[in-house]
């Protein structure tokens, strides 16, 4: 009796003052959980980049051939996600996603340290990428659902919980590196901890399959010719290659162009990634008050300036300071991409696999182009493509206004 008045009373107090009630509590944690479950996941496998390449011996063009194959993956998966949420529904799609993830890092580091084969690396990073794309959609979805029941930007937060779960993924990997620790074992276990915690964290999920349904058939045919859906997709794009490009190869650019241990390159790539945690924990903040396309330019600038200092700083604390810059300019573009595809919740679905779709093609794309340029100038000068390509991107920002200021 006690619970119940106490639950009406936390209710209505909830309504009054315009905050969330218990539910839309728990589907927060939830997405945040889920988020910081696939986070640790992807930078479990790019912390051991360098090992693997180590074990199969590859060049950098040779192992932006072999990353490729997590791109090819991802985005086999992105286009039928969107679709697989309207039918299962976003949880059960998480739950796919995260035991396919699991299964793939494993399938990696047996491969690589096992069997010495490329082969089953790539097959297994394919599987990976699958994964990876059906949960990333499923789980923005869920996370648009609730920034729009909240009524407030939220979004960027959840991302943030992707970057701490990088964070933890890039330390566990920096201490597993330093201590020696073999590939198997470490992702082994990781990817079954990213899976077990995303399972259980999909439970506080609101959409139904049923809920989900509520648009029309044809809705993702025709959000592939809506000129704003396209924008969308071509900025975030480039600043998923941004991001991406520093996922990939920022440790290896500071192993080869600094003359730094493994664990020091992957401790570079840790303070990146806690740069851009910190700048999605404050964007949310920062974007109600001065808007999406002001706060872009700003953040894709400090990028520009931060790629700069890691190639030109000379000295691998310039470098790491660099990548906090660039990790800071980083973090709002890709979450606030998915926001802007879902303002009209009626074709969320369908334009946030289309904006993923294309904004994943950077991940196709990216390893192989900065692994060719690496051959010919080195890795760490490679990264200087990152820089060139913010500056066309910065013409299509205007495409994230909301839909309300756009009409």
């Amino acid at each position: 009796m006690h619970r119940s008045l106490a639950g009406t009373a936390r209710t209505s107090i909830g309504r009054l003052l315009n905050a969330p009630t218990l539910d839309d509590d728990r589907a927060r944690v939830a997405v945040a959980v889920v988020f910081t479950a696939n986070g640790f996941a992807f930078a479990s496998w790019v912390s051991r980049i360098p090992a693997v390449r180590e074990l199969l011996g590859l060049q950098s063009g040779e192992l932006g051939l072999l990353l490729l194959a997590l791109s090819v993956g991802s985005l086999l998966g992105l286009p039928t996600a969107g679709r697989l949420v309207q039918w299962r529904g976003a949880p059960a799609v998480v739950r796919a996603g995260a035991g396919l993830v699991a299964v793939g890092v494993l399938g990696v580091a047996l491969g690589a340290e096992q069997w010495g084969s490329w082969h089953a690396v790539a097959a297994s990073l394919a599987v990976t990428g699958f994964g990876v794309g059906i949960w990333d959609v499923a789980m923005n979805l869920e996370g648009a659902r609730v920034e729009q029941a909240l009524g407030r930007t939220i979004m960027p937060r959840f991302h943030a919980g992707f970057s701490l779960g990088t964070v933890l993924g890039a330390l566990a990997g920096a201490g597993a590196a330093w201590a020696g620790l073999a590939v198997i074992l470490h992702l082994g276990a990781a990817g079954l901890l990213a899976g077990v915690v995303a399972v259980l964290g999909a439970r506080g999920f609101t959409t139904a399959p049923e809920r989900a349904a509520g648009e029309r058939p044809g809705g993702l045919l025709e959000a592939w010719t809506e000129p704003r859906t396209l924008m969308l997709g071509l900025m975030v794009l480039a600043l998923a290659l941004t991001e991406g490009t520093a996922n990939d190869w920022l440790a290896v650019a500071l192993i080869d162009g600094y003359a730094l241990p493994e664990w020091a390159g992957v401790a570079g790539f840790a303070v990146f990634v806690s740069a851009m945690t910190v700048g999605r924990l404050v964007g949310p903040v920062l974007l109600d008050r001065f808007g999406r396309p002001a706060l872009l330019w700003s953040t894709m600038a400090a990028a520009g300036v931060g790629v700069l200092l890691v190639v030109l700083g000379g000295s691998p604390w310039i470098a790491v300071g660099g990548a906090a810059v660039w990790g800071l300019g980083a973090s709002l573009g890709f979450p606030v991409g998915m926001s802007a595809a879902a303002d009209d919740p009626e074709r969320a679905a369908a334009r946030v696999s289309v904006v993923s779709t294309i904004g994943y093609t950077a991940f196709l794309a990216g390893p192989p182009l900065l692994g060719f340029v690496a051959d010919r100038v080195g890795t760490l000068d490679a990264l200087l493509v990152v820089a060139v390509l913010l500056v066309p991107s910065a013409l299509v920002v205007t495409a994230a206004r909301p839909l309300a200021q756009r009409r």
